[in-house]
């Protein structure tokens, strides 16, 4: 680290607690330099230094004995707030996640509550896709980074008057700005009273929003999970929330590879997405030590970084969004195979059932499926849609090593190919486990 001249350095007063920052002069880069003496000045004294001592004044007025007062989370945080506040729109954005295309159709009922959100609330939309699980007709939903409301509109739409609608956003901005159409929606749709909320506060501590515990029968989220520098606690959040037969199921970025702890670092890589994203098999694990079912992949593409500078970065990681759904099942439920027949009472699914884009089920059609998915089918909202026969086959896959290889979204991308050319430019060979 270069040598600093005390006299020029602006000293904190001596009835301050020095901070610490884990960042070091010697890893700052102008963003993060701003970053870091923005976060820090509030916690210090009134100063003004020149833009050319600001690096000296951050790393002069830090104490290591004091490191473990400053969270680099809350750094992270106040990052993604100021980079998510700046941008107009989507079109900002410096990757594909925000791309309109989608590798799975809308259904009628998400198509037609969506031309019914106001033009100002979707403007401001950054998700990838749109998270919209089928049968939602009377549930307590909860959209996790709600950004502009967009989804929350949507969903507001598809689970009626007597269902319920939370969002959560740490941005105080993005709150303002999507319940400034509460009334608007809920007289387009025809409620006699809202029945959506946004609510501020942090993925990471539902309850200190007020989230209770069990209350939720769906949790979704889009594209914010990334953001986010503790996912594990997200995720374990959501699943504390969820009544059992719950489900989780959003749509987030994914590396294929580990990202290097050095993109946190990075401003605009970490506001992208790219610094944050989970390994796709490390999220696989995670699911599963914390309770969920196995993670089902819905939907998959592709992310193309636009930006030659970022692409540079990334290197060697390529990046997709995947749509994955999950469900909060009772432990130890069911440990046989059964036969399954759907009766083609699932709205907009008439015909057939997709699960997943491994699991579809024909109307009338019995069909024999593992454990794991019987419990899927028979304790969550889907059970009236089945006829369920238990087997007294036990189910082989209990208790072996599990191959995840066909969640991988890139995979599913590559296979949905077709779909996504207009967004995606990269690719590995399809049938890798990348």
């Amino acid at each position: 680290m270069p040598s600093t001249s005390v006299a020029s350095v602006p000293k904190s007063p001596p009835t301050k607690k020095r901070l610490t920052i884990y960042m070091l002069e010697s890893v700052l880069v102008d963003d993060q330099v701003q970053m870091a003496y923005d976060y820090m000045l509030p916690l210090v004294e009134e100063i003004q230094p020149t833009q050319a001592n600001k690096i000296s004044w951050i790393t002069a007025s830090v104490s290591a004995e004091s490191a473990r007062d400053i969270n680099m989370a809350d750094l992270i945080h106040e990052s993604v707030k100021s980079y998510y506040s700046s941008l107009e729109s989507s079109a900002a954005l410096q990757t594909s996640a925000a791309c309109p295309v989608v590798s799975r159709p809308l259904s009628p009922s998400v198509q037609q509550a969506l031309t019914h959100v106001h033009p100002e609330v979707c403007k401001r939309f950054f998700g990838c896709g749109l998270v919209a699980p089928e049968k939602l007709r009377g549930c307590s939903v909860l959209d996790l980074g709600s950004g502009s409301g967009r989804d929350c509109y949507v969903l507001s739409k598809l689970v009626g008057e007597d269902g319920r609608v939370t969002g959560i956003d740490m941005t105080e901005d993005l709150i303002q700005a999507s319940r400034k159409y509460i009334r608007y929606h809920q007289e387009h749709f025809g409620y006699a009273k809202p029945n959506t909320e946004f609510v501020r506060g942090y993925m990471e501590k539902l309850s200190d929003a007020g989230i209770q515990d069990g209350a939720m029968d769906v949790v979704v989220s889009n594209c914010v999970i990334c953001l986010c520098p503790d996912k594990r606690a997200v995720l374990s959040e959501a699943y504390k929330i969820l009544k059992v037969g719950g489900e989780l199921y959003f749509s987030d970025m994914y590396a294929s590879e580990v990202v290097p702890e050095s993109f946190r670092l990075d401003p605009v890589l970490w506001g992208e997405g790219m610094g944050g994203a989970l390994y796709w098999h490390d999220f696989i694990s995670i699911m599963k030590d914390l309770g969920f079912s196995t993670p089902r992949l819905v939907a998959a593409s592709r992310i193309d970084v636009h930006n030659p500078e970022l692409r540079e970065k990334a290197g060697d990681i390529k990046y997709a969004s995947g749509t994955y759904r999950a469900f909060k099942l009772p432990k130890h439920s069911i440990q046989t195979t059964a036969l399954v027949t759907y009766k083609g009472t699932v709205p907009d699914c008439a015909e057939c059932f997709e699960l997943d884009a491994s699991n579809s089920f024909k109307v009338n059609v019995p069909v024999e499926v593992d454990a794991e998915m019987a419990a899927i089918l028979q304790y969550t909202r889907f059970s009236p849609d089945f006829i369920i026969q238990m087997t007294d086959k036990p189910d082989p896959s209990l208790g072996s090593a599990q191959q995840y290889c066909h969640l991988s979204p890139f995979i599913l991308a590559d296979r949905l190919g077709s779909c996504m050319k207009q967004c995606s430019k990269t690719g590995v060979a399809a049938g890798s486990c990348g």
